[in-house]
């Protein structure tokens, strides 16, 4: 199948994208300690087919190619873009409604995280097509019916079919692939819904399904300030992995509820170290914002538009008094994790939300100079998940591991870049680590391309199709070449 070539940054409201990963890993050339989990299928990134076709993305990809000098380049865009519409799409008509199922690739579940990122990028051409139009209205009721199912779980199988993670110590349940409260799972539900909205004007899928899902939203970001306690939720897995698991039976480490949001895991799926992960309240902020907006336009819910808003603020206010921190050589910058107590993690994750990413997703502006303090302290040494060596640099994350890059920390850093000379540099490294096989891939070995995880991962192929055709569509072709 083909896919959107992006209109991305020029088009308002959807100029705000989005991706994270959070599945198991396909190790190819990687040591053995990079096996895959239990279940991962070793299909490759070429995938089964989904069998879902769009003309107008199919003439997108055709457009964007012309226009591309570097051969190489010119191919990898036309394999990585409509890789999610290729391979991990099942789309149809339930009830004479759309229903879609988004799978990452070579895991069979479906991540409310990565289903909504891979298919932001063909949001522009949606008024062009209109069966990529139902495609997307599909995925999000699909999306609200499992944020109704349990707001707390990041992963959803198609149906009642239970899998390998039945028997984690949560509240699991047969429509459940895991239960990991992560939550970005439930920003990106708002935002693909919000996305699809301002592109299409259409309200068909905000019908009392997703007016129930909001108000789960909500209610379990409230849940999550843990001012009133624990909160419902618990997880433990039987493990030897220490990021698969949550201490002090369950509940994780603690928190002061000084009115930012627990996240228990995060984009990554690991575990959080302190729990108020900071991407991800900034990301709730503008959720909630979001929220609020569509509730108030469409619904003319006036009354849960203001709680919405008014938690916005709640949790903004807290970031800026608990998350912002003094760093010798680079000033003010945000912290990723915090907890309220006065401890902080400097650090960032390839995932999306990073803090990397928050100008991308529309979470600050990118001359935010807290932003551009804090991307000169994550793209250097003294974050401990950046790698350097001779195939490339970037940011990666303990999902993987020491020494493995995440091509899609090199994508964010060109997406959120004002600089020719820097995007330039990520193209090229983009370029040269694919592996000799075409594709994007879960992380790669900082020394060698050839070493890399997962072989068929479908939104950091998708998210490469998307900055190759940003840069086309925003006039910047010549850093192609």
């Amino acid at each position: 199948m083909e896919i959107s070539r992006r209109n991305f940054i020029k088009t308002s409201a959807v100029t705000l994208a989005g991706i994270a990963a959070g599945s198991s890993l396909l190790a190819n050339g990687a040591d053995g300690k990079k096996a895959a989990k239990a279940g991962a299928a070793a299909a490759p990134a070429a995938g089964a087919q989904s069998g879902f076709k769009s003309k107008a993305v199919d003439a997108a990809i055709a457009e964007v190619k012309a226009k591309i000098k570097d051969n190489k380049l010119a191919e990898m865009f036309a394999k990585c873009y409509p890789n999610t519409l290729d391979t991990t799409v099942t789309y149809k008509l339930v009830n004479g409604k759309p229903d879609t199922f988004v799978i990452t690739g070579d895991i069979h579940a479906m991540w409310l995280r990565d289903s909504s990122a891979q298919v932001w990028p063909y949001l522009p051409l949606v008024t062009r097509d209109d069966q990529l139009k139902s495609m997307i209205n599909g995925l999000i009721r699909r999306q609200a019916a499992c944020v109704c199912i349990d707001p707390y779980a990041n992963a959803f199988n198609d149906g009642p079919t239970g899998g390998e993670w039945q028997s984690d110590n949560t509240d699991m349940k047969p429509e459940l692939h895991e239960r990991k409260w992560e939550i970005d799972s439930l920003c990106y539900t708002v935002r693909l819904a919000y996305g699809y909205w301002k592109a299409t004007g259409d309200t068909s899928a905000f019908d009392g399904q997703w007016q129930k899902a909001a108000r789960l939203i909500y209610q379990t970001f409230v849940e999550q300030q843990r001012k009133t306690g624990h909160g419902p939720y618990r997880f433990e897995r039987r493990t030897t992995r220490q990021l698969d698991t949550l201490s002090n039976d369950g509940w994780g480490n603690p928190v002061n509820p000084v009115g930012l949001i627990v996240s228990s895991f995060r984009p990554s799926d690991d575990a959080t170290t302190l729990g108020f992960l900071i991407p991800s309240n900034l990301f709730a902020v503008l959720s909630l914002r979001q929220l609020a907006e569509i509730c108030t336009s469409v619904s003319g819910d006036k009354d849960f538009a203001a709680k919405c808003r008014t938690l916005a603020d709640e949790v903004e206010a807290a970031i800026r008094k608990y998350a912002i921190v003094e760093r010798p050589g680079y000033g003010k910058v945000y912290a990723y994790e915090v907890d309220g107590f006065g401890n902080y993690l400097c650090m960032d994750d390839a995932n999306v939300p990073s803090l990397l990413s928050l100008p991308y997703l529309g979470c600050c502006a990118p001359t935010d100079p807290v932003y551009q303090n804090t991307r000169r302290l994550i793209w250097s040494k003294d974050n401990p998940y950046f790698f350097s060596g001779a195939a490339g640099e970037g940011i990666g994350g303990p999902h993987i591991g020491y020494d493995y890059i995440w091509p899609m920390s090199i994508i964010m850093r060109a997406m959120t870049s004002a600089s020719d000379d820097e995007i330039r540099q990520c193209v090229r490294m983009l370029r040269d680590a694919d592996g000799g096989t075409g594709f994007m891939h879960e992380s790669f070995h900082k020394d060698n391309a050839d070493k890399f995880t997962r072989k068929w991962f479908a939104w950091a192929n998708t998210l490469f199709g998307e900055l190759i055709a940003t840069l086309v569509n925003g006039g910047k072709v010549h850093l192609l070449s």
